[in-house]
């Protein structure tokens, strides 16, 4: 197998380091639009199978040419979803699979955006899907850890725990700490900004995909290893789009426990439209708010040696187990970001984020998940991968709770 990933930032750089302790691939390709990351990663590898490049991810020609001159069979996009379009049609043009953790943008209702749909998560990518299905192409959609994992946790409940399912409810939380920094996400800001602002999608048998307020119906949970409680509150993401798609079930949410200061930053940048991604003009210069935030904020893939704690993502499952009681379980992955530094020399977010595109890869290489059209990892069968994400590395977990 011959794979091109499109961004060498902290995911990117990740995959990498955990790749090249992998056989099922012959070259990797790095690209990113600053060549001198990527070649800094590369060098860093000590691997002849790895290969840097400069690549313009806007430009959906100059992903052709670099899929076309690598010869790539997988392209794993590794970059923020606002290149999704191209990379995605890219890869439909050269024939070859797609990956990507996130998938294309929503936009809200026009006129009542936290009550009703707009244009959903992936929209983009699934009213494509006949078209990839009829050429026996792939693309792989939302293949991180949430979604993805979490993803992959609630296929595993469907199959093996659960004769009925009432809800699936992916629930986030972390204790990390960064220090020497008021404020320093740890993860892409751009993307942060993009999945807490944007109306919360709910997905419910009876009624489809709906939209609530931000940071709406708050809740505690209990993270297990040692993370404790934390609230958690509505957001939009992935997972509420695809599992409807796979899994028989009454409710899906998606639930993050952000914490009360990163809400309040969160609202503040929004009250200053900092949020926005339209360009304005500044001394006369068209730039984009957002990017300015990303670009004032510390790199993430850069915190690890500043960061302490876990990171949890986990899918909690309720309804009636396989023998009719019932069941309230929540299947979870953790990473202590003192392992992954010492082990990967990579923080802990983007390494939980990064291991699931290698298992996912390793898995379409040896053939052991197969299919085409657009599809997202609920489509697959959840048993190899829990036991290649194991062999990698990073066990799942699974809690038992009082239903």
């Amino acid at each position: 197998m011959k794979i091109l990933v499109v961004g060498s930032g902290g995911v990117g750089s990740a995959f990498a380091a955990i790749a090249r302790r992998r056989a099922f691939f012959d070259r990797c390709a790095l690209a990113d639009y600053d060549a001198a990351r990527a070649a800094s990663v590369v060098d860093g590898l000590d691997d002849s199978r790895f290969s840097a490049h400069a690549i313009d991810a806007s430009s959906k020609d100059d992903v052709l040419r670099l899929i076309r001159e690598n010869e790539a069979d997988a392209v794993l996009n590794a970059v923020d979803p606002v290149f999704n379009v191209q990379i995605f049609d890219a890869c439909f043009e050269a024939g070859v699979t797609y990956l990507d953790m996130a998938m294309t943008l929503s936009e809200p209702h026009p006129t009542e955006p936290y009550e009703r749909v707009g244009v959903k998560l992936g929209d983009y990518q699934f009213e494509r899907a006949a078209g990839w299905e009829e050429k026996g192409q792939l693309a792989l959609v939302g293949i991180g850890i949430e979604p993805g994992a979490a993803d992959v946790f609630a296929r595993y409940a469907a199959d093996e725990l659960f004769s009925e399912i009432d809800e699936v409810g992916i629930r986030d939380g972390a204790n990390l700490v960064v220090e020497g920094y008021d404020f320093a996400p740890t993860f892409s800001i751009w993307t942060t900004i993009e999945e807490c602002l944007n109306p919360p999608v709910i997905w419910e048998k009876e009624r489809g995909w709906f939209t609530t307020a931000p940071f709406s119906e708050p809740e505690t949970f209990d993270f297990p290893e040692g993370i404790g409680p934390g609230e958690c509150v509505n957001v939009e993401h992935e997972e509420v789009l695809l599992v409807p798609r796979w899994i028989e079930c009454r409710r899906v949410t998606f639930k993050y426990g952000l914490g009360d200061e990163f809400i309040e930053v969160l609202k503040t940048l929004h009250k200053l439209g900092l949020d926005s991604k339209d360009p304005i003009r500044v001394k006369g210069m068209e730039v984009a708010p957002r990017d300015v935030v990303a670009a004032a904020l510390p790199d993430p893939a850069t915190l690890g040696e500043r960061m302490s704690g876990k990171t949890c993502a986990g899918t909690l499952v309720t309804g009636r187990g396989k023998d009719g009681a019932a069941r309230k379980t929540y299947i979870y992955h953790v990473v202590d970001n003192e392992w992954s530094m010492r082990e990967y020399g990579a923080q802990a977010v983007v390494w939980q984020t990064a291991v699931n595109p290698v298992a996912a890869l390793e898995l379409l290489a040896s053939g052991d998940w197969t299919g085409a059209g657009v599809l997202g990892p609920e489509a697959f069968p959840p048993k190899p991968y829990l036991a290649k994400l194991g062999e990698l590395g990073a066990p799942h977990g699974v809690l038992e709770l009082a239903p």
